[in-house]
């Protein structure tokens, strides 16, 4: 008997092998139905796709033999991945040297015939095999060899389209893990941020208050200056919380309520200090969905187009209607609009479009973003139309 060689490029074929991670898995029906096919085109009682470990012929898929493995110095396919031309036919092993003695040559189910080809990655590396036994002499057509040939290269196609898939759990778990860090980061940022931003507010109040007789114009501006630099970094804070709380709020229960009572709410917590026309739906819908979610959704929109607004009167028009699949929501205004060649980037985070709002403040580019990603969330979509300085119109759906 013939111990089979070595590849001149073991060390990298194994590499090679090991990077599928395919060894000692569980079965899987797409290849135990290429050995079934394989048995049935060539006509032979077994077929088998092997994989060539180090010291082990590992088994992924069998038909007509259970066997998971066999060792290597006696298997054929360790023979057939040392072939140039990625082909072995053994008709009949007794009759070759390589194989006399061989104990898989002998007992109740020997392997006398053997037809086997090489399973080769991109790279040229043999892996393993797709061959098809016989328990007696044998023979096999060109045509049942092309087609065994055919049949390996979409194994190939399988174990290369599996490890891709490997390889993007593995990268969504990793980026899964990273976003929860940087979740969590920013909600313990944003928390410690807030108390020492409400202090820092409260103690120019209290300088002006106190001490303003004693300040020149400029000490005054300077005190102004340090307050609307709070106020914007609180809103900013507050918006950067939002967005990585809006996971929580996303997986919150259903619940009845009307929403025109939820409109009134929001509109008491924006607390609108200019001239402003709200609409509100002429029919009070009762909605059944997740109502600390779609308020988000509405305190941001609604909350926009009163900010990016530069008209005298404001006008804000809310609307909605229900079908049995879902609620469609618009939220439309007659602000500054939006530039059509920007509206594509609305959604992304930190992005902004205005060079400032109504009070001369600059966005941070977090409300959109959380808003769409809440919608992406509750099974919806969101949509905007916008003309610049006459209006703008977001159209979402919430799934029932």
């Amino acid at each position: 008997m013939l111990n089979p060689a070595k590849a001149v490029n073991e060390e990298a074929r194994l590499h090679a092998l090991h990077s599928y991670n395919i060894l000692h898995t569980e079965k899987e029906a797409e290849y135990n139905e290429i050995t079934d096919l394989a048995a049935e085109i060539t006509g032979k009682p077994v077929a088998i796709i092997s994989l060539v470990d180090q010291e082990e012929v590992w088994l992924k898929a069998t038909s007509g033999m259970d066997i998971c493995s066999s060792e290597r110095k006696y298997s054929f396919c360790s023979h057939t991945i040392l072939e140039e031309n990625e082909l072995l036919i053994v008709e009949d092993s007794n009759k070759d040297s390589r194989f006399s003695g061989n104990p898989y040559t002998e007992g109740e189910t020997p392997i006398i015939f053997y037809a086997g080809v090489s399973l080769k990655d991109e790279s040229g590396h043999a892996l393993g095999t797709l061959c098809v036994i016989d328990h007696k002499p044998n023979t096999i057509t060109k045509k049942q060899i092309n087609s065994l040939q055919v049949l390996a290269r979409q194994i190939m196609k399988l174990l290369t389209l599996r490890k891709s898939n490997e390889q993007l759990k593995k990268l969504q778990s990793e980026l899964t893990q990273k976003n929860e860090l940087l979740r969590g980061f920013a909600g313990i940022v944003s928390h410690d941020m807030k108390m020492p931003l409400a202090n820092m507010i409260l103690t120019t109040d209290v300088l002006r208050a106190k001490y303003g007789n004693h300040l020149d114009k400029k000490g005054i501006s300077y005190l102004d200056n340090l307050k609307h630099s709070s106020f914007k970094l609180s809103d900013y804070v507050g918006n950067l919380l939002a967005y990585y709380e809006s996971d929580g709020l996303s997986k919150g229960k259903p619940e009845e309520f009307e929403l025109n009572h939820l409109l009134e709410e929001i509109v008491e917590l924006l607390g609108i200090d200019h001239k402003v026309t709200i609409n509100f739906p002429e029919e009070n819908i009762n909605l059944h969905c997740n109502r600390a979610a779609l308020e988000q959704i509405l305190l941001n929109l609604i909350g926009n187009s009163l900010k990016y607004n530069d008209k005298d009167e404001v006008v804000v028009t809310i609307g909605c209607k229900e079908t049995k699949e879902a609620y469609y929501f618009e939220v439309s205004d007659n602000g500054i609009g939006i530039p059509e060649d920007k509206q594509h980037l609305i959604f992304d985070l930190f992005t902004t479009v205005a060079e400032s709002d109504r009070k001369g403040n600059k966005g941070n580019g977090i409300g959109l973003s959380t808003v769409k990603k809440l919608i992406d969330s509750l099974g919806g979509e969101i949509k905007v139309a916008s003309i610049e300085n006459e209006e703008t119109v977001f159209n979402f759906t919430v799934k029932k």
